[in-house]
């Protein structure tokens, strides 16, 4: 018989600890199925939703709290205010602030933001930031360390970031993050590697990366989770998602 090991639920630990789901996913302004793209997320039951190319034109919140409140979830912060990021969680989750920060610019390419949020559950306090990384290299590797800043200007102890990196783990922008923050699917292997394309699984572009007092319980595409199908991955979006169990230690 074939055991498939699942992540642990979200829960708040005895020390003040809080196991969290953090959930990171390209959905592709929505353009797809949206029936579906609300199961997986369901089904993978994140406190916290890091997406990338939200919604940006006619309309955009009133699609994105149509999926945020399909999947168990309301809209924390971005959409077309961080040019695509945004972040959706769940009631758990207890809001200190949010900001949505607009990347410089480079003529003639696609305008990048970050979206950005500091949260409680319990007692413990996470800075977050969903992201979704230039094509161009150079302007891609930038935007990684503007990515650093921004985490390291939060304030808090312990932060996530994740998103569509448009980079594989052997280059130039996903090491600058990995060798500064834990690459949680590296530090705690579960469920599948590969996040593009559905179709045709062949690399890993999109990550969920912590900072280092946070214990990573596993990270992966979602393949086995209960109530998520091929059939669903395939015609929710062209990524596949990364969800991520963590462990955030109580704030002193």
């Amino acid at each position: 018989m074939l055991i498939v090991m699942l992540l642990p639920n979200s829960r708040t630990e005895p020390d003040g600890s809080a196991v969290i789901r953090v959930l990171s996913y390209n959905i592709r302004s929505m353009r797809d199925d949206t029936e579906a793209l609300a199961r997986v997320i369901t089904a993978c039951a994140p406190d916290l939703v890091l997406v990338q190319e939200a919604p940006r034109f006619f309309r955009w919140r009133k699609k994105l709290a149509r999926l945020a409140a399909a999947s168990g979830q309301v809209i924390l912060t971005g959409g077309a205010t961080a040019a695509g990021p945004a972040i959706l969680c769940n009631l758990r989750a207890t809001v200190e602030r949010t900001q949505d920060v607009l990347l410089p610019l480079t003529p003639g390419l696609h305008r990048r933001g970050l979206a950005t949020a500091v949260v409680r559950f319990g007692a413990a306090r996470l800075g977050v930031i969903s992201c979704h990384l230039s094509l161009q290299q150079d302007e891609r590797y930038d935007q990684a360390g503007m990515l650093l800043d921004r985490l390291a200007g939060l304030g808090v102890e312990h932060a996530v970031a994740g998103g569509d990196l448009n980079e594989r783990p052997d280059g130039p922008t996903f090491r600058l993050l990995s060798d500064r923050l834990q690459d949680c699917r590296t530090t705690a292997p579960w469920g599948g590697e590969f996040t593009s394309t559905p179709a045709d699984p062949h690399q890993r572009i999109d990550a969920v990366f912590a900072t280092k007092g946070i214990e990573v319980l596993g990270c992966g595409v979602p393949l086995e989770q209960p109530g998520i199908t091929e059939t669903d991955l395939r015609a929710a979006t062209d990524h596949l998602p990364v969800l991520a169990a963590l462990r955030v230690p109580a704030t002193a």
